[in-house]
């Protein structure tokens, strides 16, 4: 029998592959839909940054899977918590990632991340990811809803609550406001758009054509 014939979209090599925390996959995928790039976009669960010890060896396993596509790879995670563990296996591998140490850095731009977290440091962070999925990550995920008692442990130090906004949503704007009310901190909004996320994928892209 005559082998079965891929389809173009089947046989094509991607421009990039992007190894991604699933907290970006939405946003990877407007980047990429947006300006019409051919990447494969392969997530890991966005709850390995409640262990990030194991976030670098998945990212290993990751990258190893991807390599018979023969296009290049590149990571979409900061560091992440990882202590430079990540950066290590990404040495290794031979594949770059994104700047900064975590997503609120490059949405923000470096310097501007700096500076806020230099004027407090008691800052809690949130992105469209963040707010989406607050009750579950913060509330639900940290035992909140069960053991109310621990809020002052988890939260004491913090002072504001700014919430780094990648897309023109008003609700999540009140989903944010909510967030805040249940921290008890005044809430701040930046509009950053994706940031680096967005020119650093692009970037690499171009690279290749």
């Amino acid at each position: 029998m005559p082998e079965a014939r891929q389809s173009p979209q089947e046989s094509a090599v991607p421009a990039l592959a992007v190894i991604a925390c699933g907290a970006l996959a939405r946003e990877l995928k407007v980047v990429s839909e947006q300006g019409g790039l051919a990447i494969k976009l392969a997530c890991l669960p966005a709850h390995l940054h409640n262990r990030p010890q194991l976030i670098p060896e998945a990212v290993r396993r990751k990258i190893r899977s991807l390599r018979k596509l023969g296009a290049p790879i590149f990571c979409a995670y900061g560091d992440c918590g990882t202590g430079g563990e990540l950066d290590r296996v990404l040495v290794e591998e031979g594949v770059e990632r994104l700047p900064g140490a975590h997503c609120y850095a490059f949405y923000a731009g470096l310097d501007a991340f700096e500076a806020m977290h230099d004027a407090e440091p008691g800052t809690f962070y949130l992105t469209d990811f963040l707010v989406r999925h607050f009750e579950r990550l913060m509330v639900k995920g940290l035992g909140l809803d069960r053991h109310p008692e621990l809020f002052e442990d988890y939260f004491r130090n913090y002072r504001r609550v700014v919430y780094l906004r990648q897309q023109p949503v008003p609700d999540l704007v009140e989903r944010a406001r909510e967030a805040a009310a249940f921290l008890r901190l005044p809430l701040e909004i930046r509009d950053t758009g994706f940031g680096l996320l967005g020119s650093e994928v692009l970037q690499r892209v171009r690279a290749r054509g």
